[in-house]
């Protein structure tokens, strides 16, 4: 069993860079422990859209009036989008199975440990035992729902991601730890759902990555929607010894305690590096992280990693294009390393939240002095004729050579607006080279052109 490269974990770093590698014309297998397409395509990306889309045809349903239609009285299956959420992620893992037969990558089902130079050992779901060997082996193993030491999950009445799209019924109550994009994006669905939620956040603003007008825009609206929000708090601790959960909550004023069925954890992912056999092969890591250079390669010659598991961004697209410019350096190309300051972030609540590249704080700190052009969807014609005014467009450029610093947008289908501003910053493109750039009419994606003559004063409908 000896291959060019072994691939351990089949998530959106790990199939891509099998299929890759074997377009190359690398002998190429992939070792998975569960099911292919890793944590993204089965318990991440893939199935929490689809249960976000239920829930957005859901408020569609309830506000069908304002758009001139009369419909009967409608109510959630919880159930139904459960198994929906479940059928759409297993066609998409059938479909990797389609890619992995059409590119010739072999898969191997089992836990697979490094064993000394260019070996992998993997243990099958039985016990039996293989040893595959290759010249390249690349370890892109993901990442798990944290756990904090205050906040240990039960999986019944405390969980992770994982648990909370697959709950047996719909929760009269939630409390979620923790308001990156998957603490924001399970507390909108539930609280579409009926559910009443609360938010618990540490830090001052919730998506604390995103520019502080977009967190402070999003908060204004979820409130609205009757999430309650708590920033600048802390969860000390949660008994789950009665019917509901008792969580005890420190804010700026005083302790809380919160009671609800069930308390999400969404504080982060660990990394999946036990067990893999790093200590024994002597791979460097550093604070839960495998060290890599900027293609990816670890100390030791032949190993590589890529992922959740190494440093930036911990997002799917991010890994398959680490896994690309891994492969493609190994097999001998001259591939450029990864800007990690021009990837783009999607958080899908509705109204949806996308960025890429510096905060206006952010640019700041980092010595720029800066323009900044905004448009709010308020006085975008499809916004109106689509009922999804909330929201804007906020463009930041370096004042003294037009450099595109960043884009930051909250509102309707913003997520499938923002490659634009991603190739625009690839290219190195100018705001006048934005304003210039014809944009469709009418359409959301005019609020970016928009943005971008605000910034020089030459905004049209504003």
């Amino acid at each position: 069993m000896n291959y060019d490269l072994i691939v351990i974990g089949s998530g959106p770093g790990g199939y891509v860079a099998a299929i890759r590698a074997s377009q190359l014309g690398l002998k190429t297998v992939i070792v998975e422990k569960e099911s292919l397409g890793g944590i993204c395509l089965n318990w991440g990306c893939i199935p929490t859209k689809a249960l976000l889309k239920s829930a957005e045809v859901f408020g569609y349903i309830n506000h069908a009036a304002d758009y001139g239609i009369t419909v009967g009285s409608s109510e959630v299956d919880f159930e139904a989008t459960v198994k929906r959420s479940r059928g759409v992620a297993d066609g998409m893992s059938k479909g990797v199975q389609f890619l992995m037969k059409k590119n010739k990558i072999d898969v191997v089902i089992g836990t697979g440990k490094l064993k000394g130079k260019g070996t992998v050992e993997v243990t099958a779901h039985n016990g039996d035992v293989q040893q595959l060997t290759a010249k390249h082996i690349i370890l892109a193993t993901g990442g798990r729902s944290r756990e904090l030491p205050n906040l240990k999950q039960d999986n019944k009445k405390v969980i992770g991601y994982r648990q909370a799209m697959v709950l047996p019924k719909k929760p009269a109550s939630m409390v979620v730890v923790g308001s990156g994009a998957i603490g924001i994006e399970f507390a909108y669905l539930y609280n579409v759902f009926g559910t009443k939620v609360t938010v618990v956040e540490f830090l001052d603003n919730i998506v604390p990555l995103e520019d502080e007008e977009v967190s402070k825009q999003l908060a204004r609206i979820l409130k609205k929607q009757g999430i309650n929000i708590m920033t600048s708090s802390n969860v000390e601790s949660v008994d789950t010894s009665g019917e509901l959960c008792k969580v005890q909550v420190k804010t700026a004023t005083g302790t809380e305690i919160l009671e609800a069925e069930i308390v999400l954890s969404a504080v982060g992912i660990s990394t999946n590096i036990e067990g893999i056999g790093l200590e024994e092969t002597g791979v460097k890591t550093d604070k839960g992280k495998v060290v890599v250079d900027d293609f990816y390669r670890t100390n030791i010659e032949g190993i590589y990693a890529i992922g959740d598991i190494v440093k930036g961004q911990a997002l799917a697209h991010v890994a398959s294009a680490e896994g690309i410019t891994c492969v493609e350096k190994i097999a001998g190309l001259n591939p450029q390393p990864i800007n990690y300051n021009n990837i783009p972030g999607c958080t899908y609540c509705s109204p949806e939240v996308a960025s890429v590249g510096y905060t206006e704080k952010g640019a700041k700190a980092a010595g720029y002095e800066i323009k900044v052009g905004k448009f709010p969807f308020s006085a975008s014609g499809k916004a109106s004729a689509a009922g999804a005014k909330e929201g804007f467009v906020k463009l930041i450029f370096d004042a003294k050579y037009g450099e595109f610093l960043g884009a930051h947008m909250i509102g309707h289908n913003v997520t499938e607006m923002l490659a634009e501003c991603v190739v625009a910053r690839k290219l190195e493109a100018t705001g006048h080279e934005m304003i210039k750039s014809i944009h469709p009419h009418p359409t959301m994606s005019e609020a970016i052109m928009e943005a971008a003559a605000d910034t020089y004063g030459e905004v049209i409908h504003l």
